[in-house]
């Protein structure tokens, strides 16, 4: 008899509501949840693909341990053994830095990818920290931190009640909003346009965004900031600045209008090949909007001046005055958010506060360039050892970094890795124990991550819609007893780690003057935590201390685990409202518009008006079916346009003589790559695309739907040297290569060696 189950969906960040039809414990079908309070039944085909994701026959069910060279299952307890063997002594023989942690984007998609890995970064203390915001957003948390004293405050347009947006490197109606979280972006921007908004799309590809758009602007890649800062240019230029209420809460605005005086639209125009005059009316359109948005993504983000293209998109809201405004846009207040402290100066954020041994990359919010993993592990130097030892949680970083190939075989070098993973991927084959979650149905889900970027302030929770199949293990416990494992106390019973976090959390709670538990016993509020294990007691006290909580008591009508469980399609806390000052952790209090390290990054961004690529240049794109590396093994969301080709416009095709459908061979610094041509005027001249993502063709994984139709990694091309040099990010867009027909006998993911073109075109983009 089949049943139906509620489960948020954690296959994007949209964080749909679906309503799950369950055949035993198999779930059989997907639809979207009409009463859920934020996605109002909006699903698209990844949720509706649910079932085949959560039952895929790749998924591993139990660990596997390497013995004599070949990953063999054994039992959890052999598993976790082999950990705490492998970790523990390479900490004490070399140092807790010889251990590397990578971190991967399901994290952000799991409750225990949420609450975990801190407490695995804490208590190993290593600083060869790993995740893939440095191949993707690391730059606005940067610039957010730099603005706004915390890396984490990232304003977020307000769709739904926004006159004018401005979208630069995005397209939501592939990737369902990034750092952005709204669900049914595509109905919100029809909306936009039905109440008489206008919709502007800068990309190099005209995307499924930009043919929904008023004006699309073909920009060149990799001169996202040029534009940006034309723009703030404009505004000084023709009296146009007026951050009206933002003004008490904003510094450096005449500091900000020399830093911009020489981007000017005639000075950018050749290198952005945008036309002066369509600059000058982006920024007075924006100006003059009743209330405008300015939305960057990861097109303006994998860029040579990604931080400062970040920067800017908040630059052109305070100028205009639509930051912190409805319409414009706001910072969102998520459920489980810290008690709001009261408004005033901070600690500020800082840049560099230890660097990387090979290359001496600095850290970013605690974080090295995913770019450096491979040297970290395979070059020594005297500045202390390399890595020995590697913990891989939900990540694939063989496809997701630069030069793929070198950190095969990097990892191929390593006394010991471990890898959270349910599938046997290009990188978890390389592992001593691989550690398999259990699918997604089988686990709850909150999200922590996403709510602090959603569009609209909710907050929903859903329990696992199907008990743990025999055999498995939660994911919050193999997380926690990889925190035991890897700390040096293997063996303590998992809920250890949960008691740890909310004695620790309660214990300074109590002590802070504006919690509403100020004074109280922390054990006593303890006993209070609702919940059926640590990670519920845990979600429960984060919403009680929370800005909608209930204090424990103090607040009678204010959340708690127990309010949430009786809502089960969520509780709608109502439209993003204006909080500045509050958000503000800056040394001075205020929005920080002309930070150091932005106004000494600002001379590179002016030598590059002078650049402009002779030849093609590279850009990835995104598929709606699809989420990076993961789910190319579903058949359900891979054929029809979810194909691994390289878009290339019909003039280029002509004078190279490559043929649609046919191999064509892509050339960079980091490799070679063939694929076949698709020939489209979807892609600007002088532009070619190839997706994220691909290249299942390795051996000892286990994924046969993936390895039938592997594609090619499109990162190969890259040798990891071009960084954004403020966050750290890898550059994967606005990237020279070169493009030829293939010859017969080439085969796709070659190395030769890099040609003198390639090399001298990056080094110009430096």
């Amino acid at each position: 008899m089949s049943r139906t189950a509620l489960r948020i969906c954690p296959l994007c960040e949209a964080t749909c509501g679906l309503t799950l039809t369950i055949e035993g414990t198999r779930v059989t079908g997907a639809r979207g949840d009409r009463d859920d309070v934020f996605s109002k039944g909006f699903i698209c085909p990844k949720g509706a693909a649910f079932g085949a994701v959560d039952g895929d026959p790749d998924r591993l069910r139990a660990p596997l341990v390497r013995k004599d060279g070949e990953l063999r299952e054994v039992g959890w307890e052999e598993a976790f053994d082999a950990v705490a063997a492998g970790i523990r002594p390479a900490v004490e023989r070399y140092g807790a830095n010889a251990v590397g942690v990578v971190l991967g984007n399901p994290n952000v998609h799991t409750m225990a990818g949420a609450l975990y890995p801190p407490v695995l970064l804490a208590g190993l203390g290593t600083r060869s920290v790993f995740t893939a915001s440095t191949v993707d957003q690391m730059p606005k948390h940067v610039s957010s931190g730099l603005l706004y004293g915390d890396a984490n405050a990232i304003p977020v347009p307000d769709l739904d009640r926004t006159d004018h947006l401005l979208l630069i490197g995005a397209n939501p109606l592939e990737s369902n909003g990034s750092l952005c979280t709204a669900p049914d972006f595509p109905g919100r921007l029809k909306a936009l346009k039905a109440r008489g908004g206008t919709l502007t799309v800068i990309d190099p590809r005209r995307t499924r965004t930009a043919r929904l758009a008023d004006r699309h602007i073909a920009i060149r890649p990799g001169t996202d900031a040029l534009l940006l800062a034309a723009m703030a240019r404009v505004l000084f230029e023709e009296d146009l600045v007026d951050p009206g209420a933002l003004a008490p809460h904003v510094q450096g605005i005449d500091e900000l209008a020399d830093a911009v005086r020489e981007f000017t639209p005639e000075a950018v125009a050749d290198a952005c090949d945008v036309d002066a005059g369509t600059i000058r009316v982006l920024a007075r359109e924006l100006a003059a909007a009743p209330t405008a948005a300015v939305y960057g993504r990861i097109g303006s983000c994998t860029v040579p001046h990604g931080t400062l293209a970040s920067w800017l998109v908040d630059v052109l809201a305070v100028l205009t005055g639509n930051l912190d405004r409805p319409g414009g846009s706001l910072f969102p207040r998520a459920a489980t958010d810290r008690t709001p402290r009261p408004a005033g100066p901070g600690h500020g954020f800082s840049l560099g506060r230890w660097h990387s041994r090979v290359s001496r990359h600095p850290e970013a919010k605690g974080e090295l360039p995913l770019s450096a993993l491979a040297e970290e592990i395979d070059t020594a130097t005297e500045e202390g050892e390399p890595i020995r030892a590697l913990i891989v949680v939900g990540a694939n970083p063989v496809l997701s970094a630069p030069d793929g190939d070198r950190l095969d075989k990097a990892l191929g070098s390593l006394d010991f890795m471990v890898s959270v993973d349910p599938y046997l991927n290009e990188t978890s084959r390389h592992a001593h124990v691989v550690l398999p979650p259990p699918p997604p149905a089988q686990s709850p889900h909150h999200d922590f991550a996403f709510n602090t970027l959603a569009v609209r302030n909710q907050v929903r929770y859903t329990r696992p819609a199907v008990p743990l199949e025999p055999g498995r293990r939660a994911e919050t416990e193999i997380l926690a007893r990889l925190v035991l494992a890897a700390t040096g106390m293997h063996g303590a019973d998992p809920s250890a780690v949960d008691d740890l976090v909310i004695g620790q959390t309660l214990g300074k709670a109590v002590k802070e003057p504006h919690s509403p538990v100020h004074g109280r016993d922390p054990q006593e509020l303890a006993a209070q935590l609702a919940g059926v294990g640590g990670p519920e007691r845990r979600l429960d006290m984060m919403l009680r201390l929370g800005p909608y909580g209930d204090g424990f008591g103090v607040r009678p009508d204010g959340l708690s685990l127990d309010r949430l469980l009786a809502h089960p399609h969520g509780i709608d806390l109502g439209p993003l409202t204006s909080r500045l000052p509050q958000p503000l952790k800056t040394r001075s209090g205020k929005v920080e518009l002309l930070p150091g390290p932005i106004a000494e990054d600002l001379p590179r961004l002016r030598e590059a008006m002078t650049r402009r690529p002779d030849g093609l240049v590279l850009v990835g794109r995104r598929h709606l079916r699809s989420n990076n590396s993961w789910m190319h093994n579903v058949p359900a969301l891979t054929g029809g346009s979810n194909r691994c080709t390289l878009q290339i416009h019909p003039e280029d095709a002509e004078r190279l003589a490559v043929v649609d459908g046919a191999p064509v061979r892509v050339k960079g610094a980091g490799g070679e790559v063939t694929a076949p041509a698709e020939v489209t005027d979807g892609v600007r001249p002088g532009v070619v695309s190839l997706p994220h993502g691909w290249g299942h063709d390795r051996p000892g994984t286990r994924l046969r739907h993936a390895g039938a139709d592997p594609g090619v990694n499109v990162n190969q091309l890259l040798d990891g040297s071009l960084l954004d040099p403020l966050s750290g990010n890898a550059v994967l867009n606005g990237v020279p290569v070169d493009v030829a027909p293939a010859k017969p006998a080439e085969k796709a993911s070659e190395k030769p060696a890099v040609e003198p073109s390639v090399t001298e075109k990056l080094t110009a983009l430096t």
